[in-house]
């Protein structure tokens, strides 16, 4: 019986940094991690070294046996996992299809952490899609995974605000922790999670499509809200950007004025004109959008670090000027 006095076998497929959390977690308990799944070395940096994920940094470091198949679909690989006789396997961000024989393999089959409150933003950019759109929140799901595209049967969630500082990076490592917390309270009586699963309603299902750099470029005639959701959500990549000076510029953080800026700014003859430069403060540049104008708080210009955008414009005679 999988309750919370009895530790379980535990398989772990995971790849990037989000998946760390929840692999840590297990490792702090009482259940056993019998083996950890993780996509291939991948080159990285200036220089292409092939760089191991965060997740099989965090096994060695516990000298935990690692497989890093390319596919989960040949003979072998199955054979491989399924004789290691698991409980459940916990996927997180794993970056590999499961087939039906991986799925049906442990006892408890296996348990996918999905950074959404499902059927809210399926697919693989839930966090940034939940910003973009301007949900009031969001959250994690422990969900029972089928061959579907996050369609499996829900389990467990958890709920988080999304702030309006929130950046896709602070929602990102918010969801890790959360998603870690959900798996623990899970996997405490996973019979009786089970026993009373959820099935998502496909009527509210969205899909998460993924980020391009191409949809990064900013459109000032948009809305305030439109464009501040935007660079929030595209932080930390692909980085959304605009044009100056015939150079990309990029635009790291914003926010909308608040009633009192707005009005002080107004009383003052402040105008709003879509992509002007209209003001610049210590909290950053007031530029002009489709419907009022927003504080450009960071930004970042072509071959250099990111930056305050007060600081980055005491040295460019900005004021004035228009982003294209």
């Amino acid at each position: 019986m999988a309750s919370k006095h009895t530790p379980l076998k535990i398989i772990f497929a995971g790849t990037p940094e989000f998946s760390v959390s929840a692999l840590q977690r297990l490792l702090d308990s009482e259940h056993h991690v019998v083996a950890v799944y993780t996509q291939p070395d991948r080159p990285a940096g200036r220089g292409r070294k092939l760089t191991a994920s965060p997740v099989k940094k965090l096994a060695q470091k516990y000298d935990l046996p690692v497989f890093q198949p390319r596919s989960l679909k040949d003979d072998e690989a199955q054979q491989t996992l399924v004789a290691l006789n698991a409980d459940v396997m916990i996927v997180v961000a794993y970056g590999l299809l499961l087939p039906q024989v991986i799925l049906d393999s442990p006892v408890y089959g296996c348990l996918n952490i999905h950074a959404s409150l499902l059927p809210r933003w399926r697919g693989a950019a839930p966090i940034q899609r939940a910003i973009e759109a301007g949900d009031r929140q969001t959250g994690v799901t422990i969900m029972q995974m089928d061959v579907g595209l996050d369609t499996g049967d829900m389990l467990t969630k958890l709920t988080t605000p999304i702030t309006p500082e929130d950046t896709a990076a602070s929602l990102h490592d918010r969801l890790s922790t959360l998603g870690a917390s959900a798996l623990m309270e899970t996997l405490q009586d996973l019979q009786t999670k089970q026993r009373h699963s959820v099935k998502q309603d496909e009527q509210l299902a969205t899909y998460a499509q993924k980020l391009t750099k191409a949809e990064a470029e900013v459109c000032w005639s948009d809305s305030a809200e439109t464009l501040v959701r935007k660079i929030q959500a595209f932080n930390p990549w692909p980085i959304a950007f605009t044009h100056y000076q015939e150079s990309s510029l990029r635009l790291g953080q914003a926010r909308l004025l608040t009633p009192e800026e707005l009005q002080s700014y107004l009383q003052q003859g402040g105008r709003n004109l879509c992509g002007e430069v209209l003001a610049v403060e210590k909290a950053g540049m007031i530029v002009g959008t489709g419907s009022q104008p927003v504080l450009i708080q960071q930004v970042q210009p072509a071959g250099k670090k990111m930056m305050s955008a007060y600081e980055f414009a005491q040295s460019r005679p900005v004021l004035g000027q228009h982003f294209l």
